[in-house]
């Protein structure tokens, strides 16, 4: 058969115990799986009749350790079995139905007792730990998680509608998670191991991939995985979650086509990132943009975009890109919008600077809880950053650069809350002015728990980049969307 190497009926017959391969040490499925196999070692004995069968899992609640050394058993005499290299070469559904296949003669062969829906399970895992990444395949497909996070390889959480969860899954050990945890950075050309012990990287789809591994890491690998969604949010979405109310949301529809610059603030987990990736749906396809990031995230729709991704140092400590020389570079590029993933260090000076110099419309996330705080962060980062100016010159520069703060902010039930959009204005003395036109006000909590509360406009009529919207033809419909803002 395809896929299998030649004499393997007798390789799942050996009577020379020995492991081969560990669980989940193949190559990643976008690279030949063949490059991080070596040769074969014998695999363990298949059992008589006599011998104590393996326990089969348990059907519901923790799967017990049994189970593991049953699939590692299997896994070994499929590694021993199946021809590596043209299943490399296979499409992906064709690859899962050859293992599907071989993994069956090897169950019957072997006399393991399991049920239709334990065997389905087993031959699913196992499938995943070659071709995807193990356990953590079946989060990855649901699209109602938000984050995955591996605290060992015995320790599996899930952050749903914004509730921590725990789950049943698991990693047989902690050198399975360290496996997969390196195929995902190797995708990225990145690398993690006890030399480079943190690491960030993506996922094919864009979900964010942070990994932290021994020594750092005292109880083992920890994987935590901001995950996108599968289908894209738009404004109508954040609108229907009720994160946004209908009149916000054109406002800040007219914000992101009229080319105000804009600082999105917030929290951890908040939805800054998406917000940014809804508000980048109003830019005209016209408009050359060139996004900046740590790990690329934001999914652009528009048919001009340059993604850019800073890079760490390699083995010898040389070759690192940061973030502010890839900002810095971008001004060479003749870009019409730069749109900077996380603003977190020196680059909010380069930021300001491209927003100051005609890059109308670029935007930025960075963390704080309020607007204001917002702005405090900016000039923090930019002290930081070793720049000796004077703090009103840095304060000047941060009322010229800015014009919109939008605070998104994830409330104590778990909901995801846009509560602030905030005008910069100008200085009084040292101070910078600004203005909120829409902000969301909590009236109080349901009998399950859920905050209730409404966003309401401030009564500004006329907001200070009403010439810009006017310039876009837009005044109209902004007058309109403040309008229905006061009457939500």
């Amino acid at each position: 058969m395809f896929g299998k190497r030649s004499g393997g009926n007798a390789a799942l017959k050996s009577a020379n115990p020995a492991p081969v391969a560990s669980e989940g040490e193949v190559a990643p499925a976008s690279e030949p799986i063949s490059a991080s196999v070596s040769a074969p070692a014998p695999v363990p004995a298949a059992p008589t009749p006599q011998d104590t069968q393996p326990t089969p899992p348990p059907r519901s609640g923790e799967v017990s350790d049994a189970y593991y050394e049953t699939k590692a058993t299997i896994f070994n005499a499929l590694f021993e079995t199946i021809d590596v290299s043209a299943l490399a070469g296979m499409q992906p559904d064709a690859a899962r139905e050859e293992i599907r296949t071989i993994v069956d003669e090897i169950i019957a062969i072997r006399n393991v007792r399991l049920s239709v829906v334990e065997q389905k399970q087993l031959i699913g895992e196992i499938c995943d730990d070659i071709l995807g990444y193990g356990p953590l395949e079946p989060l990855l497909m649901r699209d109602e998680i938000a984050d995955i996070m591996v605290n060992g390889y015995k320790n599996v959480f899930i952050e749903v509608n914004g509730k921590m969860e725990k789950t049943n899954v698991r990693f047989r050990d902690n050198q399975q998670l360290m496996n997969i945890c390196q195929r995902i950075v190797s995708q990225v050309g990145r690398r993690v191991d006890e030399s480079s012990p943190i690491c960030d990287a993506r996922l094919l789809d864009g979900s964010r991939v942070n990994v932290i591994a021994p020594p750092l890491a005292i109880d083992g690998p920890t994987l935590t995985i901001r995950k996108f969604r599968k289908d894209k949010l738009t404004m109508a979405d954040l609108v229907g979650f009720d994160s946004i109310s209908p009149a916000g949301a054109k406002v800040l529809q007219i914000i992101g086509a009229c080319q105000c610059n804009i600082v999105i603030s917030g929290g951890t987990g908040s939805g800054k990132t998406t917000l940014l990736n809804c508000l980048t749906a109003f830019i005209d396809p016209d408009e050359r943009i060139i996004t900046c990031e740590d790990a690329a995230e934001l999914q652009l729709q528009q048919p001009h975009v340059v993604r850019l991704e800073t890079r760490p140092p390699n083995l010898e400590g040389k070759g690192k890109i940061t973030m502010s020389d890839l900002v810095k570079n971008c001004l060479r590029m003749r870009p019409e919008r730069i749109i900077v993933g996380e603003v977190r260090g020196p680059e909010a000076f380069d930021l300001l600077q491209a927003m100051n110099t005609g890059h109308d419309g670029s935007m930025g996330t960075l963390h704080a809880n309020s607007p204001r705080e917002g702005l405090a962060r900016l000039e923090s980062m930019i002290t930081m950053g070793g720049f000796s100016l004077p703090t009103r010159t840095i304060r000047e520069m941060i009322v010229g650069s800015v014009d919109i703060v939008v605070q998104a902010t994830r409330l104590r039930d778990g909901s995801r809350k846009i509560t602030h959009i905030t005008e910069v204005l100008g200085m009084e003395g040292d101070v910078i002015v600004t203005q909120d036109l829409l902000v969301y006000e909590m009236d109080g909590e349901d009998a399950d728990g859920k905050i209730i509360g409404t966003h309401r406009s401030t009564g500004i009529a006329r907001p200070a980049f009403w010439e810009r919207a006017r310039y876009f033809n837009l005044e109209k419909e902004l007058a309109e969307a403040l309008d229905a803002a006061g009457e939500d």
